[in-house]
Order: C-alpha cells, then sequence, then structure tokens
C-alpha cells in the first residue's frame, strides 16, 4: 500500500486546527517550557526553503518537551511593521495594511501546511494596533524614567523633579548628558518650566537628539548600519551619506555594565556573546583635554564656512528641527570651543602624540578650518559623507585625511600637535577626537608614515618601529618626561592622578555603544505617542492610547522634506500641539514580543502578572545570529528596563538561544555560446561537458526546470520567450547543468519553494530532510536531489504497518530481546540528542531503528507504538496517523508520554568470544556473560574445532580475556 501523505498530512492540519491541539494555557501543575522563534518579516516572496529550519527545530524540541510532561508555550507572530511594504505603497498607492495582511496570510498557510504545532490563538502582529498600543505604552514608561547609579536601576523621572527641587541635581548620581551641568535647589526652583523640562532631557531613557545618521534620500529615511551595504542601502542600492538630524534616542548606553555582565548568565554561544561585548565595547582609560593653540588667530567665523553651503540642501527644515532650535542655541550658541576632550586607554603613551585626528563630521570642524585649509577640507567632507559608518570602520589599507590648519596643545609637554580630519574616527563614537600614537598604534603609524609626520618611541622595550608600530607594555618608559623610567602600571597611575590633580581629565570607563537611534521618517511604523509645545516633547496621556497611524494621500515625504505623517490633515494632539512626525524604528516592536504571547488578548495590560510568574522567560530561543547587535541587544535592553519597574522577574529575557545556519542556495547555470549573443541572433546554448570547446557566458537557470543537474529543455524554453527557439547543443542527449553554491536570491533563480515540495513529497519529508542535512548551527547547501532519501524512508515506515497487499500486519505479540534492543537502543540514543540539540543525528537514529526492525521483521505493537512517539516530533503527519491505526485516541499522541529508557535491554545474555590460536582467529564460541573464565578454558580445551587447529600439539597456556577475546598459545 502506498501511503498517501497528501491525505494524511491535510486530514491532520484539519485535525489540529478544529480541535485546538496546540493551545496552551496556564497550568501550574505542570513545569512549563518556552520554544520561541524569532518571529519573521512578511515579506511577498512568502517562505523558502531556508526560512524553516529553525521553525522545525523549535517546533521538534515543543513536541518533545511536551512529551516529557512539559507545559509549552509555542507561538507565532509577525514583525510586520517594515520598509518593503512601504516602498511598495509609494510604487502603487495601496496602505501597507493591505499589503501586509495578504503578505500574513501566504506566511500563515505556508507555516500550517508545515506541520508546525503553534498556538495560533496567541499570534501577534507589531503593526496590530491592539499590539503597539503597548509598544507606545513602554516608550511612554521609558521617558518618565532615568538611570540611577546608586540604585543601579531605572527610577521615575517625577522621583528625580522631587530631589531637584529639594537639593538640587550634585548628589544625584544618574546617567545623563555630559554637558550636564550642576545646580541648586534655588536654581531649580527659578528655572521656569521650559529649563526645567529641557534639563529633564539630559536625563530621561530616551529623548530627541541630534545625532550623525544614515540618511538614505532615495528611501527618504535613516538605516541601521546593517541595512547600508557599500554606502548603498541594502533595499534598492540607493546612495546612503552621513547627516546629522534631530532624532529619538533611547539611553541604552546606561545600561552597558548590565548588558555585559549578564551575558554570563545565558546559555548562547560563545561567538554571539563576543559579538555583544565588543559592540558594547567596554574600555578602561582616561579622558585628557587638549587646549586649542592660538585660537583666535587659526579660526574663521563658523557662518562663512562651507558647512552652510552643505546644508543649504536642507534648508526647508522639517517641523522636528525647528522645534528643537532654542535646545540648540541653549546648548551651543556657536561658541568656538578651547579644547578639545580624547578618550584613551593607553595614557601612559601620551608623550607619543604626533598628530590629533576628529571626525570629518565634528561640530567643531567648522572652527578647526582655516582659510587656507577650507577647500581640502570641504572636498574630504563630502566624500566622508558618501560612506557609511561601516565602510569606515572596516577600512584598513586605504589612508585618508586631511589637515585642518589648527593645532592643540599637549598638556603634559606643551607641544603643538597638527589637528587632521580622518574617516575612521567617527562623531558618534566617545568624543568624536582621537590622539595619534604612531609608534604604539598601527593604524597611527600607517597615517604618520603617510602625511611624514614624527614617529616618538617611548618604551625602551619598543622594537623595529622604523617599519611597523609596537604596542607593548614592557620595559621603561623615553622620551615621557615625568614617567620616564617607570613601568606601565607606575606610569599610569601618575598620569591619571596628574590629570585630576591639574583639572585636565580624569580616569574614565568608556564605551563603544552609543545610545540607539530610535526614529524613522517613514509611515510604517508605530507612531510616537508624544507632541510638541514649545519646542519641548510632551506625552499623551495613557487613557489615549493607541496612537493609531493617519490616513494620508501618499506616503512619501512632504514637499517641505517632513516626513510622511506630516501629511496627515489637522493630524495635532487636541487639535493644537503637533505630533512627533517620525515613527519607531523596526526593532521596537520585536523588543517585548515574547511576553505579548503569553496573554495575547489582554487589553488592560501588555501581559498579566500571572502569565508573566509562570512563562517568565523563554527556556529556548532560535533566529539569525545576525541580529546579534540589533533586535538581540535592544531586547534584553528593553527586557532589564521591564524589570527595573517590577513587571516582569528575570534580567535576561532568553535563557538559551541557538543561531541556525543558512542554508544556502544550489545555483544551476546554463551556457550561452557568445557568438548567438546580441539582438535578433538565435540563442545557443551547450552543455556543461562540452562547454570548454566554445566561448560561452554561463548564466542562471530557475533550479526548478532542474533535476539532477538535467535541465528540462521544454519547460527551459517555456521560461522566458526569448528562449523559445533556442538551440541546445546535448551530450548523451541531455542538457547537463553546471553548479554552484550561492545565497538563496530571486536574483539567482535558485530560490526553492516548500509548497513545492510539500505537495511533491510531503511536510514530514520536508521537515525530516532539513533536518538531516547537518547540524543545525552550521551553513549548509541546499540540494533538492537529496530529499528522495528522506522520502524513501517515510514510506519504509508506513510498511512496517502493512504487506504488499495491503493488509495490516501489527500483532499484539510479546517483543523478542532482538526488537527490544532495537528500540532501546534509539529511546536511548533520540533522548540523548534532543537534549543537547543535536537534531541531525537523531534522523540517522531513526534511520538505523526502522532499518533494523524491518530486517527483523518486526510487526509488534509493543515496539512500534513506540517507534511512532519517537518520529513525532520531526514527522507529526504520519506519526497521528499510524498512532490512530494502533488503536490510540486521535489527537493524543502530543500529549502521550515519550518511551522510557530501560537498559536492562541493552544487556546481552551471551558474549560470543574469537578464539585466537597463536595469534590468529581461528574460531568464534559463544558463552553466557556470566561464565568464569575458567570454566570457559575447560571448554575451549574440549571444542572440536580448537583442537582442529591444534593438529596433535599441547596448549601451553590459555588467557581468557572477559568479554573480550579467548587466546590460545600452543
Amino acid at each position: 500500500m502506498d501511503y498517501n501523505y497528501r491525505e494524511v498530512e491535510q486530514k491532520w492540519r484539519t485535525f489540529w486546527e478544529e480541535n485546538k491541539t496546540f493551545k496552551t494555557e496556564i497550568n501550574p501543575s505542570k513545569p512549563k517550557y518556552y520554544v520561541l522563534d524569532m518571529f519573521p518579516y512578511p515579506s511577498g516572496a512568502g517562505l523558502h526553503v531556508g526560512h524553516p529550519l529553525g521553525y522545525i527545530a523549535s517546533d521538534i524540541i515543543a513536541r518533545y518537551k511536551r512529551l516529557k510532561g512539559f507545559n509549552v508555550l509555542h507561538p507565532m507572530g509577525f514583525d510586520s511593521f517594515g520598509l518593503p511594504a512601504e516602498q511598495y505603497a509609494i510604487q502603487t498607492g495601496q496602505h501597507p495594511a493591505i499589503t501586509t495582511e495578504e503578505n500574513i496570510t501566504t506566511y500563515i498557510r505556508q507555516l500550517k501546511q508545515i506541520g508546525f504545532s503553534y498556538d495560533w490563538d496567541k499570534e501577534v502582529r507589531t503593526s496590530d494596533a491592539k499590539y503597539y498600543k503597548w509598544t507606545q505604552w513602554i516608550f511612554m514608561q521609558l521617558f518618565n524614567h532615568y538611570y540611577d547609579k546608586d540604585a543601579n536601576k531605572a527610577l521615575k523621572i517625577s522621583d528625580l523633579i522631587v530631589r531637584f527641587a529639594e537639593s538640587g541635581n550634585k548628589s544625584v548620581n544618574a546617567v545623563c548628558d555630559e554637558d550636564t551641568v550642576n545646580f541648586t535647589a534655588e536654581d531649580w526652583n527659578g528655572m521656569s518650566e521650559y529649563e526645567q523640562q529641557s534639563m529633564l532631557l539630559k536625563y530621561r531613557l530616551t529623548y530627541p537628539d541630534e545625532s550623525v545618521v544614515n540618511w538614505c534620500p532615495g528611501l527618504g529615511t535613516v538605516l541601521a548600519n546593517d541595512e547600508v551595504k557599500d554606502g548603498v542601502s541594502e533595499r534598492g542600492g540607493f546612495p546612503v551619506e552621513q547627516k546629522k538630524m534631530k532624532q529619538w534616542a533611547m539611553r541604552i548606553t546606561a545600561y552597558a555594565d548590565r548588558l555585559i555582565d549578564g551575558l554570563n548568565e545565558v546559555d548562547w554561544s560563545d561567538s554571539m556573546k563576543d559579538q555583544q561585548r565588543n559592540w558594547i565595547g567596554r574600555s578602561t582609560g582616561a579622558s585628557v583635554r587638549f587646549s586649542l593653540y592660538d585660537v583666535r588667530d587659526s579660526m574663521f567665523d563658523v557662518s562663512d564656512s562651507m558647512f552652510e553651503v552643505r546644508n543649504s540642501e536642507n534648508k526647508q527644515t522639517s517641523n522636528n528641527e525647528q522645534r528643537t532650535t532654542k535646545i540648540e542655541q541653549q546648548k551651543s550658541n556657536n561658541e568656538k570651543p578651547t579644547s578639545i576632550e580624547v578618550f584613551t586607554t593607553r595614557v601612559d603613551t601620551i608623550y607619543g602624540v604626533s598628530f590629533m585626528v576628529i571626525a570629518p563630521e565634528h561640530e567643531y570642524v567648522p572652527f578647526l578650518t582655516t582659510s587656507e585649509q577650507k577647500e581640502a577640507v570641504e572636498e574630504y567632507v563630502q566624500w566622508v559623507a558618501s560612506r557609511s559608518e561601516l565602510d569606515r570602520m572596516s577600512e584598513v589599507k586605504k589612508v585618508s585625511g586631511v589637515f585642518t590648519g589648527s593645532y592643540v596643545i599637549n598638556p603634559f609637554n606643551n607641544e603643538k600637535v597638527p589637528i587632521y580630519l580622518a574617516d575612521y574616527v567617527l562623531a558618534g563614537y566617545g568624543t568624536g577626537a582621537v590622539m595619534g600614537v604612531p609608534s604604539g598604534d598601527q593604524r597611527d603609524w600607517n597615517f604618520a608614515t603617510h602625511f611624514n609626520l614624527p614617529i616618538v618611541p617611548i618604551l625602551d622595550a619598543q622594537k623595529d618601529i622604523d617599519t611597523q608600530a609596537d604596542n607593548t607594555k614592557e620595559g621603561k618608559y623615553i622620551n615621557s618626561g615625568i614617567i620616564n623610567g617607570m613601568n606601565y602600571k607606575e606610569a599610569t597611575a601618575t598620569l591619571t592622578k596628574f590629570l585630576e590633580e591639574n583639572g585636565i581629565g580624569k580616569g574614565k570607563i568608556q564605551y563603544r555603544l552609543r545610545n540607539a537611534v530610535f526614529s524613522r521618517q517613514r509611515y510604517w511604523g508605530e507612531p510616537v505617542p508624544a507632541y510638541f509645545k514649545d519646542g519641548l516633547p510632551y506625552l499623551m496621556d495613557e487613557s489615549e492610547l493607541p496612537l493609531t497611524l493617519p490616513v494620508i494621500d501618499k506616503y512619501l515625504p512632504t514637499e517641505t522634506g517632513e516626513p510622511p505623517l506630516g501629511r496627515a490633515e489637522g493630524w495635532k494632539y487636541k487639535g493644537e500641539y503637533e505630533y512627533e512626525l517620525s515613527t519607531m524604528p523596526g526593532w521596537a516592536g520585536s523588543s517585548w514580543y515574547w511576553y505579548r504571547y503569553m496573554d495575547a488578548h489582554n487589553e488592560a495590560e501588555f501581559a498579566s502578572q500571572e502569565s508573566i510568574n509562570y512563562w517568565k522567560a523563554v527556556d529556548l530561543y532560535i533566529g539569525g545570529s545576525e541580529h546579534a547587535t540589533g533586535h538581540l541587544l535592544y531586547s534584553r535592553f528593553w527586557n532589564k528596563f521591564l524589570k527595573d519597574l517590577g513587571l516582569v522577574p528575570e534580567e535576561e529575557f532568553a535563557k538559551k538561544l541557538i543561531n541556525q545556519g543558512m542554508i544556502q542556495g544550489r545555483s544551476n547555470f546554463v551556457y550561452r555560446v557568445k557568438e548567438s549573443e546580441g539582438q535578433g541572433k538565435k540563442p545557443v546554448f551547450v552543455s556543461f561537458g562540452l562547454k570548454d570547446k566554445y566561448e560561452v557566458t554561463p548564466l542562471h537557470v530557475d533550479v526548478n526546470i532542474v533535476s539532477n543537474e538535467v535541465l528540462d529543455i521544454q519547460a527551459f524554453k517555456n521560461w522566458r520567450s526569448e528562449y523559445v527557439d533556442a538551440e541546445l547543443i546535448l551530450e548523451d542527449g541531455k542538457y547537463i547543468c553546471g553548479v554552484e553554491v550561492e545565497k538563496m536570491s530571486k536574483r539567482w533563480y535558485n530560490v526553492v519553494n516548500p509548497d513545492t515540495l510539500v505537495d511533491k513529497v510531503g511536510a514530514d519529508t520536508l521537515r525530516l530532510y532539513e533536518m538531516f542535512l547537518g547540524p543545525l548551527e552550521q551553513a549548509k547547501p541546499w540540494n533538492t536531489n537529496g530529499i528522495d532519501g528522506s522520502f524513501r524512508f517515510i514510506k519504509k515506515v508506513w510498511r512496517l504497518f502493512y504487506d504488499d497487499q495491503d493488509n495490516f500486519k501489527v500483532k499484539d505479540e510479546v517483543p523478542t530481546p532482538a526488537e527490544l534492543k532495537v528500540l532501546h537502543t534509539a529511546i536511548k540514543k533520540v533522548e540523548e540528542d534532543l537534549e543537547r540539540y543535536s537534531f541531525n543525528t537523531v534522523v540517522s537514529t531513526l534511520m538505523i531503528c526502522v532499518n533494523d526492525l524491518g530486517s527483523l521483521k518486526c510487526s509488534k505493537k509493543a515496539i512500534l507504538q513506540d517507534l511512532v512517539i519517537l518520529m513525532s516530533p520531526y514527522t507529526p503527519h504520519i506519526a497521528e496517523e499510524l498512532w490512530t491505526i494502533l488503536g490510540n485516541e486521535a489527537g493524543t499522541i502530543s500529549y502521550a508520554n515519550f518511551p522510557k529508557f530501560n537498559p536492562v535491554y541493552l544487556v546481552e545474555a551471551n558474549f560470543e568470544y574469537p578464539i585466537s590460536i597463536n595469534g590468529k582467529v581461528r574460531a568464534n564460541l559463544s558463552f553466557p556473560t556470566d561464565t568464569l573464565p575458567a570454566e570457559i578454558e575447560a571448554a575451549v580445551r574440549e571444542n572440536e574445532i580448537v583442537m582442529k587447529w591444534l593438529e596433535g600439539k599441547e596448549i601451553k597456556k590459555v588467557i581468557v580475556v572477559p568479554k573480550r577475546i579467548v587466546n590460545v598459545v600452543m
């Protein structure tokens, strides 16, 4: 009987949906287990076979844990705000909500047909106003809190206001802007509302701030670093430039230490932890203030600089920028700087400074550039503006920079130090300025060599600094003033003390991490629940949430440069105050979504305390490593904040994280003869084995019309109109295609749709094959040709239950010891491997088990019923069918008991000893495992086969090695 997988799989998908088989409720009588996938953005292309890899693995664990007696929460939802839907809206005029809904419908259909055991009643969508109401609510809590260093947690701004009114801010040890001035209670109480609110913005955990961003004019929005590749947007390939803009920011830096320390508490990969540690970049060092040399003579007025010209294209300033003019005037008033501060982890190298570098976008550049250097500086600044931060940080070979014409004074030796601009320094990192010590840093050495700047040795242990830098800390200091003759530890302490005593610096811990930009100039995102009065932000009342997206005529920025929300007619708070016109970034809704799954329909709070305290944290989280410094970092930040507020019990939201490897595409190629290229020429294609005889152009071809590298010629001609009359030069009557492993992409025609495979071989086969490809964490190439082996295995399982005449052959008989051994060997291995997430080896174990049972012609119900349970996490559809065929109630296999391993069945009753005579094995004799060595020796001496090989010679010695071998020495 052939297994009708289409009929069986549809039957059980319908059963699960109608009976809500996987609906999950709080059940204190059971241990909980929360297994979660990183929810997808619903793109228009739907799923390809690479996407379900992690979903299949998480579903296997969810099903396995149910069998082990856990109450399992396994939900799915959609990160449904996103730029692609908005770009489509710009092109077509169709509202992003319509596009998103259509895409989600496709995703749900595809996910259901693969047989995932999600509780669909808990589905969430970040673009649903009922969901983003709580994203907005969390934003409001961030706005209303600050980070108190003494308490080491977020506290209410209202409490801070009380402290200010009673004693000013001198005793307040809080995370705030570096330019925050000290004030008394009298000062505070004498401030206007405007002044007080401006001061509070320096403390709030979210606040409007001017920062350098990746501005993409073509998309009309700011992009995150990971959305920019080689100076252009990843989507659409539009140019991206560095630009200062007013953005909302999240003070994630307040949590930097806790974000680093918390990595010791989670079971994540070392590489993932290292990525986050490096991104946060905690460094211990010192800040040093360098005075500017001859300030009045070497500067020129900012109003006369090219920076006015550079920003002229943005003269039609958005309301966001207009709102902040008062704050910015209060912040700087265009005051010319008198010093530049740098942070260094090697203050001991201060005497080796021969130049200073500041970021080309640094706010001091207009003041530092002399008239003689103006043209060169302007040209360099414009060039750097076209490069992404990632490009600038990763460039190590090419040296570039320009002299400003100005100098600073080294505070330790009073020497003039020239100030350069260079692209490897970013305004948003540290102070946006670094001191150049070419003898101790290779990048500085390269820069100094390129610009012919001095390279000063500072340690007697430095070697070969005329050919490369030497960053040693060994030896004694030379050419170093007050630290000459000291070692590293002494020198660092002496210099730090000098800085602090003279008020020109201090010891300091600094982070590479910057506060997170929290604005996007687009329509399709969460509206920010804030309005502006006198240029300052205020929050709506919580009872007025959600603030929903207004209707607009089109999804482009306004003619005056405002974000698309500026098109909304009459969209003002209480009809008077302007709302924030930017929306939240893509990571907002994904930074807390796991809590909403716990209580998805709660209208009173983001999740009830009962559900949060029961489910607590995610036990297993599966998703891509590309989210290391984005979603995963921001989610940890928000989780810690919610814990500070007493709303959640766990410091870390995901206890165990597995990053699945990418399934790479397997591209096929046809080879067009170059002589046949060109308009009007008949295309000629030559088979792979003959291509070297011609001059050819390799072209990607749709992998779905290729089988085992053999091209379906008619399908190929139908694929594209220009190939209808193509001539194909064959080998042995076939056209053989070339093969390469590449990223799976529509561009390379190598996308394999799971719908096609589910129809061709079934969902169980697809699930089994994806797990069999290799370890979950590793990248692996897709090869549809290999799926046939998994399909044959499914049919082999079916044949354990039915004979060739379609007769059900399972008997309720006592299993043999051999059958029990096969089964319990599998039970032990499957359980061990699933506990350590070795998904591919489980497939091998199941295949061996089925093969061995087939060889034994096993048809015992007691054996096959446990086999079905073992298989059910991987192949749930056929398992459900066989479970009911064996007489069990429909749907109960999901909550059956995982078979219990019994080691007794692996103990052998007999052991077959090889009998070695003078070093050569001549016979095999079987003895009960408890036979004494003396009894074995006696039996060997009397054995006829042994006697034959002795050929009348006497036995000198018999050596019995229990359960190993018997050696007979003549």
